[in-house]
């Protein structure tokens, strides 16, 4: 019995750390400094329809050089497995200038 939970349990924490995913764009030369600004982009019916708008091209401002990340983190993880049932699906998008 403790075998099969032991494996379960080992199965499920495998399917959330393969679940965290990001991609990152730069633009110009990359980012220069360690500037972060950090904004919740939020989804219905399983990622199809955007409910808010983020835009990274206001969020980097007046730099040319920046990097953008979207990605899946731990966080949204979580937030996602209590909202999903309600069809809710959230990422994290990262300017870095």
């Amino acid at each position: 019995m403790f075998k099969k939970l032991s494996a379960m349990l080992l199965i499920v924490g495998i399917l959330f750390i393969i679940g965290c995913a990001s991609h990152m764009h730069t633009v110009g030369n990359g980012a220069q400094g360690s500037d972060m600004i950090e904004s919740r982009q939020w989804y219905v019916l399983w990622g199809l329809v955007p409910i808010n708008d983020v835009d990274t091209q206001a969020m980097a401002g007046e730099a040319t050089d920046y990097d953008i990340i979207t990605e899946v983190n731990l966080l949204d993880a979580v937030i996602n497995a209590f909202v999903g049932s309600a069809t809710i699906y959230c990422r994290t998008v990262t300017v870095l200038k």
